[in-house]
């Protein structure tokens, strides 16, 4: 979510939806360490990893077209694809990234639809419309079928749609209030929320995501926390961003645990854990301030 429209949301966003909420227990954590790998970036939105030794950053501009950068172990950095407007939610596929465009804070108020996936062949480098018809995609994942889901997390009809390996779209449910951040795992789909008072994190089954829903309810008060992407570890536990909290914390989804592995991270939008490259056992942290962090493990 831009920090653009932060303000904006906040005042026009409040209520979280009804439902069963799961147990909520929090605990201490061993605090992981913090590094910065890179700086001076744009606004970054979101982190994916080549398989190639690379890391690859999505990064916004309040007063113009962004980009898709590279960002090697190092701290070098380069440009993947320049241009893309208000780039969100990255998923690569072996030799394919997919990245949605038109994640925009204006597109969701005024429900604009020209948002798109697109597919950026690594090899070649070629960039081609996956699905198009979308409105401020923000959250990608990809589901063992091949489908898509994005999330959108303002305007009239936040929520979650899912894209077919043929393209089409359609909308999966709208009752996950101000959705962001979505990983899929273990057939479960976690999705976040970002403006409403209660901060959460719904849990759908990946083959019913339109069915049953439960929730992880979590420490603090939704707007001032502002929880962004998320991402499940080879532990089972859901690593999630909390952008306006500065911080990022540990869910057990199987008891609701919670607690806060990372502090002093400030405007962090994404986690993902190390690829080729770079420290699988390390979280990679993007950041609206333009860093790039390594939060690594005590």
């Amino acid at each position: 979510m831009k920090s653009r429209a932060i303000l904006t949301a906040v005042l026009l966003c409040g209520a979280s939806i009804a439902a069963a909420p799961v147990a909520q227990a929090s605990s201490a954590c061993i605090p992981w360490s913090v590094r910065t790998v890179a700086s001076g970036l744009g606004m970054l939105e979101n982190l994916e990893f080549d398989g190639r030794g690379s890391m690859i950053v999505s990064e916004t501009s309040p007063i113009g077209p962004g980009a898709l950068r590279s960002v090697a172990p190092n701290g070098d950095r380069g440009t993947l694809v320049s241009g893309v407007e208000s780039p969100g939610g990255l998923v690569r596929d072996g030799d394919t990234l997919y990245f949605t465009t038109g994640n925009s804070a204006a597109a969701g108020l005024f429900d604009s639809s020209t948002g798109t996936i697109d597919a950026l062949d690594l090899d070649t480098g070629d960039r081609s419309t996956y699905a198009s018809g979308l409105t401020m995609p923000n959250g990608l994942a990809e589901s063992a079928d091949g489908t898509f889901f994005v999330t959108r997390n303002l305007g009239a009809a936040p929520g979650l749609s899912s894209v077919a390996p043929a393209g089409t779209v359609s909308r999966t449910r709208t009752d996950l209030g101000s959705a962001n951040g979505i990983a899929i795992a273990r057939g479960k789909m976690y999705v976040a929320n970002t403006f409403d008072v209660e901060p959460v994190v719904h849990v759908l089954d990946e083959q019913d995501p339109s069915g049953p829903v439960s929730r992880i309810r979590l420490d603090g008060f939704g707007p001032f926390t502002m929880s962004d992407d998320l991402t499940v570890g080879i532990d089972g536990m859901v690593y999630l961003a909390q952008n306006l909290a500065g911080r990022v914390v540990r869910i057990d989804p199987a008891s609701g645990a919670s607690c806060v592995v990372a502090t002093g991270v400030p405007l962090t939008s994404a986690v993902a854990f190390g690829g080729v490259g770079f420290d699988p056992t390390a979280l990679y942290a993007t950041s609206f301030d333009g860093s790039v962090r390594e939060l690594s493990p005590a």
